[in-house]
């Protein structure tokens, strides 16, 4: 039995989409949880729920972020593994299968699946989201071969319920914090392309930034920051990113968008200090609802 685990905020235009794409490729006897606080998107998640017993909504009687929504769910789940997936992201067909098949080795702790961008490449920002996913999915590979390890995509991602610590309230990045404690308990972490979820990127710069300070900013937590292991950092970025994405670059103008993407990035690490490991602004203020991306 497998526990489908999705949390929503005002998303009554995507949760359908989001549930509807589970529901032909759940195994037998699966269920499909969604935490869900607000009254506009519970509505259509209870419209799903009466035609197919295997939905259920998850009531969070008062919205605390992400972190406290999962752990909802986490304790109401049933199944031996729980997949993880958004409320505005839909995954593709035969994802499901491919997300699972690793579990048959039980030293692997988790699998993450792979986003892709359903932006337009012919805009700045759009073109920034397919560099960046195309950038990750290159790691990951390489990380998966070598056997090295992987952080999940909170887009959607898989791990054995009985593994899953706590997530703390506070964290900025649940996906990395349950990475980083799978794989300091000494299970693997793999990685399955197959597995595809599409996934909307922000198109404006302000949300872009509050999109990825609050991902970003988790890597800057002590939750993240002290463990031994490490896949995501503005050093390792550097390193391993800039000869890919100078090459991802196919006419002048995306060279450009290239370069403006470098100056992005380093603004954006900036702010991560500052907010995060300076200021130590907490998860409320630094998870900004990002109206783009719906």
């Amino acid at each position: 039995m497998i526990s489908i685990l999705i949390t929503a905020y005002r998303e009554p235009t995507t949760i359908g989409q989001a549930i509807e794409a589970f529901l032909p490729q759940m195994p037998p006897g699966s269920e499909l949880l969604v935490v869900c606080p607000d009254a506009e998107t519970t509505a259509v998640i209870q419209q799903y729920a009466q035609k197919f017993p295997q939905i259920h909504h998850i009531p969070e009687p008062e919205r605390r972020g992400k972190p406290a929504a999962l752990n909802l769910g986490l304790q109401a789940a049933q199944g031996n593994i729980v997949v993880f997936s958004d409320g505005d992201v839909v995954i593709g067909e035969d994802a499901l299968a491919a997300l699972l098949a690793p579990f048959s080795d039980e030293k692997v702790g988790a699998v993450t699946g792979r986003p892709f961008s359903s932006s337009p490449q012919s805009t700045m920002l759009g073109y920034w989201s397919h560099l960046l996913v195309e950038g990750a999915h290159q790691t990951r590979q390489k990380r998966d071969a070598a056997g090295d390890f992987l952080l999940c995509s909170g887009y959607l991602f898989a791990a054995r319920r009985a593994l899953i610590p706590p997530i703390p309230e506070d964290a900025l990045a649940e996906d990395a914090v349950i990475s980083h404690r799978l794989a300091e308990k000494g299970f693997k972490i793999r990685y399955a392309p197959e597995a595809a979820v599409s996934v909307k990127y922000p198109n404006t710069y302000s949300d872009w930034l509050r999109q990825k300070v609050r991902s970003a900013g988790g890597y800057a937590q002590s939750y993240v920051r002290s463990s031994p292991y490490s896949m995501r950092s503005p050093r390792l970025e550097a390193q391993q990113g800039t000869l890919l994405a100078l090459k991802f670059a196919r006419t002048p103008r995306e060279f450009i968008w290239t370069l403006g993407l470098f100056l992005a990035r380093l603004h954006l690490w900036l702010l991560v200090f500052w907010r995060v490991r300076v200021l130590k602004r907490p998860l409320t203020t630094l998870w900004q609802r990002v109206e783009s991306t719906k």
